[in-house]
């Protein structure tokens, strides 16, 4: 408890998922947290329960692909909290589709959303964070980054923008003597709401399978099983503190054992 206590952090996409338990976690350990979402109801639930473990939270409604709405946001976390230390990059969006079915559209909408709102959450949070010599930037990758498959190529893609991104920020975040820190964080399969969506949808297109067998099966992809959010939220909670004050355009991978024993769902 408290290893981030006086942190001032936003967290975008936080109304489920990963979002979510990352925005509890951070609060549980000390910080003020502003929590965003296009989900306005899931938003202001996650909001509520935090308030309710006595803990300061504000949620606003936000797409990040919307560069107006991002100064309203970082203007938002300074007028409650004065301050800004700690921006999760965490809104992000899969359409799983055959190169043929992928249309131009459906490309830029995730490239808009996980590329393009990484970028602007991080330019917007670096001017601020600079002011104050420091700050911690984390963007939330994917393994899919280093691993790819035929049915996410514009998810693939725009994960691997955001890890080689991430590393261009850190060098911009250190230099003329700033410690701005930018990391990037690779979850495996995790039990999110997205996984599930895409678990429903593949047991429908297969329609001899359930959803119950197809979930056993991307079980097996890791060696230590699918995930949960808290699994990446604890690696948030790392970067976040100053336990890693020395730690800069680092992956850190955490996805049990995807990338050394992966397997491939059918």
């Amino acid at each position: 408890m408290d290893r981030l206590n006086g942190k001032k952090a936003i967290v975008t996409g936080a109304a489920a998922g990963i979002g979510r338990a990352t925005a509890l976690m951070l609060a549980r350990e000390g910080a003020d947290v502003l929590l965003t979402d296009i989900d306005g109801a899931g938003g202001a639930a996650t909001c509520s329960d935090i308030a309710a473990a006595g803990r300061t939270a504000v949620f606003m409604e936000q797409d990040v692909s919307d560069e107006t709405r991002w100064p309203a946001v970082i203007d938002g976390a300074l007028s409650h909290f004065g301050n800004l230390d700690v921006l999760v990059n965490n809104a992000g969006i899969q359409i799983s589709k055959s190169m043929a079915d992928t249309t131009l559209d459906d490309w830029r909408r995730v490239f808009q959303i996980n590329v393009e709102g990484v970028f602007l959450g991080t330019r917007h949070a670096m001017t601020i964070m600079k002011r104050g010599g420091s700050g911690s930037i984390i963007n939330l990758s994917s393994t899919m980054a280093m691993v790819v498959n035929e049915l996410n190529a514009a998810y693939c893609a725009s994960k691997a923008a955001v890890t080689h991104f991430t590393k261009a920020a850190a060098l911009d975040g250190a230099a003329n003597g700033n410690r701005v820190r930018v990391n990037s964080i690779h979850p495996g399969v995790i039990a999110t709401p997205m996984i599930e969506r895409e678990i429903d949808d593949v047991a429908h297109k297969r329609g001899d399978a359930t959803t119950d067998a197809v979930r056993r099966q991307w079980n097996t992809l890791c060696p230590l099983g699918m995930g949960e959010p808290d699994d990446i939220a604890y690696g948030v909670v790392y970067l976040a503190s100053d336990e890693s004050k020395y730690v800069t355009g680092s992956e850190m991978i955490i996805d049990g054992g995807h990338l050394i024993g992966r397997k491939r769902p059918s």
